[in-house]
């Protein structure tokens, strides 16, 4: 520690705050009377602190089951598909620890100078007494995670014998001194997370059962038995943590409370999540802009994404999604605003379209997805996305006037080949286009980045609700009139595409996809 007024050894700890009694406390026992010094702090407060910081949405469903499980001094599983801070939430764990804890210099487990467990700190302190040396542990040393992974050995987590350490020692091999300590001996005193613990095999997971109800571990069958102070907490995918997943029945019998986390319950909480994470502020000259209207799209896409038939339920549809997808769409923004020499970057809808090299990688399909191709199915959940948002704005807007200039033959194309200027010039010869962006309050003088940005957003959702066409070459155009022979032909396509479908259902049903 940085500190200087800590205490450096036993004879000047005893006479520091940190009594015996004090020291007695387990780590449990710390995170539970920590917690209650906050939230009595926060019922006193006129400002009221959040449990986790950077943890947003869970503050009604989640927390409270955390709070009850530290308040119950349970071991603790949190269950839910990827992208849903599980790992945040236990790593935040640590803001409930001292933030200082003394411990014996040297001693790979951390040892209570009142209460050594390893015959090294006992050692030590025989020999040195009053002298022996204190070190201290921030709370952020005081958490230890592993990710579960099929080749993790008791060894890892455990412990084992060090032949090594035993012929340059000069101990027997069944001596304590000759023992490497695993990651749970090293958490002693500390949180011990494993992430996906059903990925573990299952000889590993009985491993843990002597730590989770006894408090104790024994290596190699060894009569050493080390009382461990630990909390053990733990992060799974809800499908894997079943009788018919890969997690050994005692184990889970052991878990003291299993919380259900899930994905941000409204737009404006994913916002929330998204502006939080994001890598936004790029500085540099070129500021930066981002319209509320597109932070709903992207996010609207994550949401109409996890409620697509054609996208795989049980992976889920990450946080990051939306988040990598808002880098990509500031970031082709500011390509564009590079591009001719401006000032301000203002994402627009083609953003987001430009960003689905991002959007595919976070997103799993079902096999009636995969038939269709992975670009067809994302393509389609932005132009709902846009639909959805552009409704909330829109949807008692006339367009007709729009429509009729496009029905004349008007064409207007808006591509990052062209500047800001040069398409708001396009754009105004569009009767009554500008007069109908009220929805979306632009301030009086907007910089043309901005009334661009909005224009093709007006643009944009006409087209998802095809009252206008648009090319890939990114030009606006009248909708398609299609004949009775076309419509004919769609149809079949249609029907065709349904009866594939029904036949993809079919085999997963059976089970040879």
């Amino acid at each position: 520690m940085a500190n200087t007024t800590l205490p450096t050894t036993l004879g000047a700890l005893r006479n520091s705050e940190y009594t015996p009694a004090r020291m007695a406390r387990t780590v449990k026992d710390e995170l539970r009377e920590n917690l209650i010094a906050r939230l009595r702090a926060n019922a006193a407060g006129p400002v009221k602190e959040p449990l986790f910081p950077g943890v947003i949405g869970y503050e009604d469903t989640v927390v409270p089951q955390i709070v009850n499980a530290v308040l119950s001094k349970h071991n603790f599983i949190l269950l839910g598909l990827r992208g849903q801070a599980k790992s945040r939430i236990l790593r935040a764990l640590t803001t409930l620890l001292d933030p200082a804890l003394p411990y014996v210099a040297g001693s790979e487990l951390r040892d209570n100078p009142y209460a050594p467990l390893s015959q090294f700190a006992k050692n030590l302190i025989a020999k040195h007494g009053e002298d022996t040396p204190i070190a201290w542990l921030t709370p952020d040393q005081r958490y230890v995670e592993k990710l579960a992974t099929p080749d993790v050995t008791v060894a890892d987590l455990v412990g084992d014998i060090d032949p090594i350490k035993a012929a340059r020692s000069g101990e027997d091999l069944g001596s304590e001194l000759t023992m490497h300590y695993g990651l749970l001996p090293r958490a002693n005193r500390g949180i011990f997370a494993i992430n996906e613990v059903p990925d573990l095999a299952g000889k590993i997971q009985v491993a843990l059962f002597n730590i989770m109800q006894e408090g104790d571990i024994q290596i190699k069958g060894y009569p050493v038995r080390l009382p461990l102070d630990v909390a053990v907490v733990f992060s799974a995918n809800p499908e894997d943590y079943t009788a018919r997943g890969k997690i050994v029945t005692p184990l889970k019998d052991r878990i003291g409370s299993e919380i259900r986390t899930h994905y941000p319950e409204s737009i404006d909480e994913a916002i929330a999540i998204t502006q939080q994470e994001a890598w936004s502020a790029r500085g540099g000259e070129i500021a930066l802009h981002v319209p509320y209207y597109i932070s709903q799209v992207v996010e609207t896409v994550a949401f109409a994404a996890r409620e697509d038939k054609k996208v795989d339920k049980r992976s889920g549809v990450s946080q990051r999604l939306p988040i990598s997808t808002m880098e990509l769409v500031i970031s082709n923004a500011e390509r564009r605003a590079l591009l001719h020499g401006e000032t301000l970057a203002v994402p627009r809808i083609a953003d987001i379209i430009a960003a689905l090299p991002g959007i595919s990688g976070k997103i799993e399909l079902e096999y009636e997805g995969e038939m269709r191709g992975a670009d067809t199915v994302i393509r389609e959940i932005i132009r709902q996305a846009v639909v959805n948002v552009f409704d909330q704005y829109f949807a008692d807007t006339n367009t007709q006037q729009i429509e009729q200039w496009f029905n004349l033959g008007g064409t207007v194309a808006l591509t990052d080949d062209h500047s800001a200027k040069d398409s708001i010039a396009e754009l105004k010869q569009i009767q009554g286009l500008f007069e109908k962006l009220g929805p979306l309050k632009l301030e009086k003088n907007s910089p043309a980045e901005i009334s661009v940005s909005a224009a093709e957003f007006l643009l944009e959702g006409m087209t998802a609700h095809k009252r206008l066409s648009r090319t890939e070459e990114r030009a606006f155009t009248a909708a398609e009139k299609k004949s009775r022979v076309d419509q004919a032909a769609q149809y079949a396509e249609k029907m065709r595409d349904k009866e594939r479908d029904e036949a993809a259902r079919n085999r997963t049903r059976r089970g040879f996809n």
